[in-house]
């Protein structure tokens, strides 16, 4: 059958089968999705029914006494409750893909737990005094690794690990080719397979957990002003990764953070200026990034202290170069570290009071 020509020229983009317009779309970022959407109202409805905006972190209150726990949602600004049983006489020291790991000084008891699904995953016994602990993936995952690095002398580390199903943890002293002070204040983070540890002076050490090698990098510390370097400096580090890359951010009393990412090729850390619309998310124990959230909350770094009641996050904006609310700024080292903690709450989650 021939099909004419004027037939042909007549139609248009808005002309695409739905199937192939949705596939099309589905594939979009979420600037390029509301940029399609005002092409015409039947494109604006392909492209709102696939779009997606990712879920951002909640933080997660642990109370001095008692069985509840309040999470805040900094997008929609509202605080919601969980009574956690499971929790009494634990510790938080990690949260990642909606997982807590947690710990209880008086058993020496280490495990997983969902607040979301209140699925417990237990771990070998283990004493964690003055270590920093990590895990590389939800322990659901054949994937899941943890990691402990503990201070022996400036010159050896003690690193441990663990996986969901093991009898007992593995320990090896390795000796640092570089001074590296572990402490508790130290940052833990998994990029790229390999566990990423920021010491208390900024030197960067490096754990492959499938070769189980370890070795501090000839990276200089990130540069700060000396200002920085003032009462309780060594608080206000945090420390995550996003798409590969590792990035640090340093803050201090009332001075703007500065936030640096680990350049792996010239092996040195570059300041940056923006977040290309990241989002960073930062708590003592546990930092994360996010992609395609509101774009109000886009470019900026979000701390775990609310203000105003219960109402807003300390935020700091990249774009505007400013903390909102403004000179909302925060002294980490009146902070207790184990007081609250960013999660990864499931889309759509009702099971709150």
């Amino acid at each position: 059958m021939e099909v004419k020509n004027e037939d042909l020229e007549l139609q248009t983009w808005s002309d695409l089968p739905a199937e192939l317009l949705e596939l099309i779309l589905s594939r979009l970022t979420l600037d390029d999705n509301v940029r399609a959407s005002v092409v015409c109202k039947r494109w604006h409805s392909v492209a709102t029914a696939v779009r997606v905006v990712n879920q951002s972190p909640w933080i997660m209150y642990f109370p001095k006494f008692g069985d509840w726990y309040d999470f805040f949602d900094p997008v929609q600004r509202k605080t919601y409750s969980l009574e956690l049983p499971e929790l009494s006489g634990s510790r938080v020291c990690y949260t990642k893909d909606g997982w807590l790991l947690l710990y209880r000084p008086r058993t020496h008891r280490v495990f997983f737990f969902n607040p979301f699904t209140r699925e417990i995953i237990k771990l070998p016994r283990f004493e964690m005094t003055y270590q920093i602990v990590a895990f590389s993936c939800a322990p659901t995952s054949p994937d899941c690794v943890l990691l402990t690095v503990k201070h022996v002398s400036p010159t050896v580390v003690a690193i441990s690990t663990c996986y969901p199903g093991a009898t007992e943890w593995t320990t090896v002293n390795y000796q640092n080719r570089l001074p590296f002070v572990s402490s508790i204040w130290n940052k833990l983070v998994f990029c790229n397979g390999l566990f990423y540890c920021l010491s208390l002076t900024g030197w960067l050490g490096v754990f492959n957990p499938s070769e189980r090698t370890w070795s501090v990098l000839s990276v200089p510390p990130p540069q700060c002003p000396e200002n920085f370097f003032a009462k309780n400096w060594w608080k206000g580090k945090f420390m995550t990764e996003q798409d590969g890359d590792v990035i640090v951010i340093y803050t201090c009393s009332s001075e703007n953070p500065i936030i640096f990412k680990l350049d792996q090729t010239l092996m040195e850390w570059e300041e940056m200026t923006t977040l290309d619309g990241i989002t960073l998310f930062a708590s003592f124990l546990t930092s994360h990034s996010r992609t395609d959230l509101p774009g109000i909350m886009r470019n900026s770094v979000y701390f775990s202290k609310v203000r105003f009641y219960g109402k807003r996050c300390i935020s700091f904006s990249l774009d505007d170069y400013r903390y909102y609310p403004r000179k909302q700024w925060h002294d980490w080292g009146e902070q207790d570290p184990f007081e609250n903690i960013w999660v990864e709450p499931p889309k759509d989650f009702s099971g709150f009071t």
